[in-house]
């Protein structure tokens, strides 16, 4: 058997593995906790400190792995022309909206009519490296420029709306439509600022180049998150700018830990990526030297990251018609013709936190040994294009 080698970075992996699992605590909740079909689990005057956490520390997935995705892009254009990268990541782009509004959908719903529609997470994604298919051909200081301008400005347009303008919708705020007597579309994601994080990553991807000192990095990341961190505290105790939702004091610790700690995310807000892309940076600053048996299951997820992505929807929405079923609930209700948490057939199902961390867990442990062939078998065949979509 022939050995595998590799020139990846670990810490890179190992936080895209770590953002993985965790998103599927996310989505474990979504489909098995009670309060789903009830309130917003991160609302501090209806939710619990480990329901609000559970909920908080999923923020970090989204902008991590879109800011992520632009630090490999760059790396990923050391081995091609600049008219190969940008063809690559218009394809995927394309690609992964393709995914999201059939395969990923269905995952979702189950809905064979496809009844709802949903802009989510790998729409964003999608969208990001189209525009990014075209960022790459400026100077790296006008991606920042481009990246900074939109992630920090972008809340000036919050008080700007166009009921019923698809357009701007699209662009900056979350909405739902009824585009026929049957069929929903559900705009999750609007794009802006998402399309500034992953052109942020890829500016950062240069820090990375083999002639950058490691240390000089850390420092570098270390300075950078810290004044990101700092600044979010800064601003959210202030409520001077940055976010649509503002902290409130409700005269207790429990609940103004949580309103401080709730940002806005649809769309992500500055305040909202300043502490989750600030989190992101210490984390990669202080990384790159972790070794062992522990970081190596963290980065197999990491390394599969797609394919992982697709299978635990599937799994999740599997075992929660399984759930549903023996409940006595009933199979069927599963059957979703809406986002879940808009279903009004759900009200009735759901299971104790600790159902949730337990379901969680089996979902890891179940796919991890599936993830780890796939990436063996994706790093043994290079050759095969295709791989690389997955």
């Amino acid at each position: 058997m022939a050995t595998v080698t590799s020139t990846r970075i670990e810490s890179i992996d190992l936080l895209k593995g770590l953002v993985m699992i965790l998103m599927a605590l996310d989505h474990v909740r979504d489909y098995f906790h009670y309060s789903a079909f009830f309130f917003d689990p991160a609302d501090p005057t209806q939710t619990t400190l480990p329901l609000f956490f559970t909920r908080w520390v999923t923020h970090f997935c989204a902008p991590a792995f879109s800011f992520l995705a632009g630090l490999s892009a760059f790396m990923a254009g050391k081995r091609r022309t600049r008219i190969e990268l940008s063809d690559f990541l218009l394809k995927r782009g394309l690609w992964l909206i393709f995914v999201e509004l059939t395969i990923v959908g269905f995952a979702w719903s189950f809905d064979v009519e496809f009844r709802s529609y949903g802009l989510r997470v790998i729409w964003s994604l999608g969208v990001s490296m189209i525009i990014l298919a075209g960022l790459i051909y400026l100077p790296r200081v006008y991606i920042l420029i481009f990246s900074l301008l939109l992630i920090c400005c972008h809340n000036l347009f919050d008080n700007i709306h166009y009921p019923g303008n698809i357009f701007w919708d699209l662009v900056h705020e979350q909405s739902a439509y009824q585009v026929t007597k049957n069929t929903q579309l559900v705009i999750g994601y609007p794009f802006v600022p998402w399309i500034a994080v992953m052109p942020l990553g890829y500016y950062f991807g240069a820090f990375y180049d083999k002639n950058f000192d490691s240390n000089k990095r850390k420092k570098l990341f270390n300075c950078i998150g810290g004044i990101a961190i700092l600044v979010f505290i800064l601003l959210r105790l202030t409520n001077f700018y940055g976010d649509p939702t503002p902290f409130i004091d409700y005269g207790n610790f429990s609940q103004n830990l949580m309103s401080f700690l709730n940002p806005n995310k649809y769309p992500p807000s500055f305040l909202y990526l300043l502490m989750t892309l600030g989190a992101t940076i210490l984390f990669l600053a202080n990384t790159e030297k972790f070794k062992g048996k522990i970081v190596d299951i963290f980065a197999t997820f990491g390394r599969a990251p797609f394919f992982y992505y697709i299978l635990h929807l599937y799994l999740i929405h599997i075992l929660a018609i399984i759930f549903a079923e023996l409940s006595g609930f009933g199979w069927q209700k599963l059957i979703l013709s809406t986002w879940i948490g808009l279903e009004p057939n759900m009200q009735g199902y759901g299971f104790s936190l600790w159902v949730v961390y337990a379901v969680w867990i089996a979902v890891i442990l179940m796919l991890y040994p599936l993830c780890k062939m796939f990436d063996q078998y994706k790093r043994a065949h290079k050759e095969i294009w295709w791989l690389s979509y997955l």
